[in-house]
């Protein structure tokens, strides 16, 4: 059973973007000026959110409308110069290596949700293409990967030293980012990094595949892009780290998923209770009635996922299971599934990727039990992920994990303040921004943005990444900062960006 999102539907139908009103019309009586501002040689330093990856791929559409070329394009009118970036082959997105996929392309709406194209991706990674480019973002980079030489050297990608992205845009084999960067003398950059230290332990929910950079790498590692980018005399402007929970890709799935008018899933209730009957007794007898499983029959009902941060009660579970009469390979398995789980509540949150794995069959848990001597039938029964088979880790992310990364974020973000504070830049509060976005919404130049996914205007289908038209307003944040800095006019002359030119969906046929 495959948890389709309707209502993903009916918000696209009824989207309509706010009053497109042109704001770009200069004010012809406020002389544009770039202050102390030098941009004529502009180069942008980060992650994905740099490059412009969007719509969970990187291809030329998204490049084109990439934060970074947006600022370039408001930077030329004053004395910017050419802004060079390492173009995807096409619209189709994801990577080839040696001719295998090794990314996927686009996602695009089908009329339920976020769903890859029908494509396959033709931009080869060995075909390398060196910089350096004005357009330095490299997505899927900590703030430490910047300042790592060879990290676009081709041999180090099976091993992970290496990343795909920059293997085909990097200048030599042991050339680093920010010595790419510097290559260019720039004389204005834009640094938005450290998503990524918190980002991967987020997304992979807190399973410890991918742990949040420690604070002494990530102080080295940010102090060092500061100095050295500032060490010819650059100017700068610098974005902190948002509250990446906050973004649609952790708010997107509902706790409570699971939906009795669901034809694959609400004829399985009374069944379920049942089966669910006796093991909810167990829990009662060893004092831990809030593990219950119970499904509604009239109102969508939560998930039922592991917690590892519970006592793992299996063989207390199993012995009860048995003194009620199971038979010892039931109440085995039964008490090894269920030993740490519970329904999910409100303080937990699913990554956006969970919602194709809900209501479907876990076929390693499946193959696992048939091969155990366990019927085909009774293995299909209890290898409903989500339903019958708790939730994994890598899907959830706990109250005390979602606390871990809003605690490192907090603490990064008082390291770039610091820094940028010491270095005289220009700032964003993105974290503040974000906080915005997620509680009351922001208005800007007639459109009303939230972060809601793809339709609060900002983030793409990805959930994580911005729309061109989020590009544009964060491209906007920026160059008012630039002016309170650097003494530039953007705003005052009506230089802003015209948002309503941004899409925010790009078409299915886009090639």
């Amino acid at each position: 059973m495959k948890i389709k999102y309707i209502w993903l539907l009916l918000i696209f139908i009824g989207f309509i973007a706010c009053d497109e009103e042109d704001y770009s019309i200069p004010d012809t009586s406020v002389e544009l000026v770039s202050g102390s501002a030098d941009f004529s040689n502009y180069v942008a330093i980060g992650n994905s959110l740099t490059s412009g990856f969007t719509d969970g791929a990187l291809f030329q559409a998204g490049q084109n409308n990439s934060l970074p070329n947006i600022l370039s394009q408001n930077m030329s009118l004053i004395g910017g110069g050419e802004f060079s970036q390492p173009f995807t082959n096409d619209n189709i997105g994801g990577l080839l290596l040696g001719g295998a996929q090794i990314q996927n392309p686009r996602l695009y709406f089908d009329g339920a949700g976020p769903a890859l194209i029908d494509a396959i991706p033709t931009t080869e990674v060995s075909s390398i293409n060196p910089g350096p480019y004005n357009n330095m973002g490299v997505p899927g980079v900590k703030a430490i990967h910047l300042l790592a030489n060879g990290y676009g050297n081709i041999a180090g990608l099976a091993s992970g030293l290496a990343n795909p992205y920059f293997v085909r845009m990097a200048s030599s084999s042991n050339a680093s980012v920010l010595e790419d960067a510097m290559a260019q003398n720039p004389t204005f950059f834009s640094l938005w990094i450290g998503h990524n230290d918190v980002l991967g332990y987020a997304a992979t929910g807190g399973d410890g595949s991918d742990p949040i950079t420690d604070q002494a790498t990530f102080d080295f590692a940010y102090s060092t892009l500061v100095s050295t980018l500032t060490s010819g005399g650059a100017q700068g402007v610098v974005a902190n780290i948002p509250n990446v929970i906050e973004a649609p890709f952790f708010t997107t799935v509902p706790y409570k998923s699971l939906d009795p008018s669901n034809p694959a899933f609400g004829p399985m209730i009374p069944t379920l209770n049942a089966l669910f009957g006796q093991l909810n007794m167990a829990y009662a007898y060893l004092d831990v009635p809030e593990r219950s499983i119970v499904f509604s029959e009239t109102a969508a009902s939560p998930m039922v996922i592991h917690d590892e941060s519970l006592a793992n009660i299996s063989a207390q579970l199993n012995q009860v299971l048995i003194g009620g009469g199971l038979d010892p390979i039931t109440a085995g398995l039964l008490s090894n599934q269920f030993g740490q789980s519970r329904q999910a509540t409100s303080d937990d949150l699913f990554v956006l990727t969970s919602m194709n794995v809900i209501g479907t069959l876990n076929t390693e848990y499946y193959t696992q039990l048939v091969t155990a001597g366990v019927p085909q039938e009774t293995a299909g029964q209890l290898s409903v992920n989500g339903i019958t088979y708790p939730l994994q880790d890598k899907w959830v992310l706990l109250k005390t994990e979602q606390q871990e990364v809003v605690a490192a974020t907090n603490s990064f973000n008082v390291k770039i303040n610091e820094l940028v504070t010491q270095a005289g830049l220009a700032f964003v509060d993105a974290n503040e921004l974000m906080s915005r976005l997620a509680t009351t919404g922001i208005s800007s130049r007639g459109f009303d943005f939230n972060a809601n996914l793809v339709f609060g205007g900002v983030f793409s289908l990805d959930g994580l990444h911005l729309t061109a038209r989020g590009s544009a307003l964060i491209a906007d944040e920026m160059l008012k900062a630039i002016d309170a800095t650097y003494g530039s006019n953007f705003e005052a002359a009506s230089e802003l960006n015209d948002l309503g030119e941004f899409p925010v969906f790009y078409p299915t046929g886009l090639r």
